[in-house]
């Protein structure tokens, strides 16, 4: 075990885009576990667009940080110590940790992860709040059924891509937005989207739908906001569902942008457009995850992973997020199995 911690701290509140001074890496002591806690040192750490809300002291879904707290995140560890926590040393966890190298957590606050099911990282992924933020968002709020469209944005990303493949499993005809011809490529050859589209690449977004999906739009996933979503609603079809999971294109706005301004479209199409956090279906959790592990046991849902080796790695790949430059599941490998 290492006898320092290396730690991230927010350094200031960004306006409008994050840059590697929001971040601050500080040296630390071991934390040493209180009763009921257990010592986890970091394995891998996810780094999600959501986070950009807890940096901001404005009304967002999770709680803001405060200027010099530890950032958090999802994060795979090994136990070292366990002071009455219910782990043995060795076991490896899924929690709410510090973007750091150990972090003591109440034992209450972890689950444990099953190292022989899949690769341990796929508990912050396919397995983990992203794979279960698309079953939710796709099963029960898209509700996609056999011969629908099915159009998600984001869809190279960890939320999209799974979220794609569930579509795909009901029978829907499946189109995806992403940012590059490699993530087109991504879709339509590796996840058998039925079609892609390069928003980087493509002046009309109206037009590029009504290519991809000639008849129109029945369930829409949006992991994005902005110009594609306004081309989507203008393609929905009477009855459509519309799952709201994100909204990067606005997290770093420094004003609100103009809307709604689609509202008409909802009305004369009788759609019904719903947001959504995975949280509230917390009670389901391992219905999903058993559900998600027999489809990517089977090969029925393919995954990927984009990952960052070391620690002082996590601000860039947070911040590359962004500008599209992950396929899959962004992460940062903290550190190997029995370091």
């Amino acid at each position: 075990m290492r006898d320092d911690n290396r730690q991230f701290r927010l350094a200031k509140r960004p306006e409008g885009k994050p840059d590697r001074d929001t971040f601050d890496l500080v040296e630390t002591d071991v934390p040493e576990p209180g009763p009921g806690e257990a010592l986890v040192r970091t394995r891998y750490l996810s780094v999600d667009p959501y986070m950009r809300g807890r940096m901001s002291a404005g009304e967002s879904y999770a709680e803001p940080w405060e200027v010099g707290d530890p950032l958090r995140a999802a994060a795979v560890g090994e136990v070292v110590e366990s002071n009455g926590a219910g782990f043995d040393e060795g076991d490896v966890v899924v929690g709410n940790l510090e973007w750091a190298d150990y972090t003591a957590a109440p034992g209450t606050e972890l689950t444990a992860v099953d190292p022989d099911l899949a690769p341990v990282s796929t508990a912050l992924g396919v397995l983990g709040m992203p794979g279960r933020t698309a079953y939710f968002g796709v099963r029960e709020v898209a509700e996609p059924k056999a011969g629908d469209t099915f159009v998600v944005t984001g869809a190279a990303g960890a939320v999209g891509s799974v979220a794609g493949q569930i579509a795909a499993l009901s029978g829907a005809r499946v189109v995806g937005f992403a940012g590059s011809d490699e993530k087109v490529a991504f879709l339509e050859d590796q996840l058998g989207f039925d079609a892609g589209i390069n928003y980087k690449e493509t002046d009309d977004y109206r037009a590029a739908l009504d290519e991809a999906a000639p008849d129109g739009v029945d369930a829409y996933f949006d992991n994005v906001g902005g110009p594609i979503t306004d081309a989507v609603f203008d393609r929905l079809n009477v009855d459509a569902r519309v799952a709201i999971c994100g909204q990067i294109a606005h997290y770093n706005a420094t004003e609100r942008p103009t809307g709604p301004r689609k509202l008409s479209t909802v009305l004369t199409k009788r759609a019904r457009v719903e947001g959504f956090l995975v949280g509230d279906f917390a009670p389901r959790f391992e219905q999903a995850t058993k559900q998600l592990g027999e489809w990517v046991a089977s090969g029925e849902i393919e995954y990927r992973e984009t990952v960052t080796d070391g620690l002082e790695t996590a601000p860039d790949a947070f911040l590359g997020l962004f500008e599209g430059e992950n396929i899959g599941k962004q992460l940062v490998k903290v550190s190997d199995a029995n370091e």
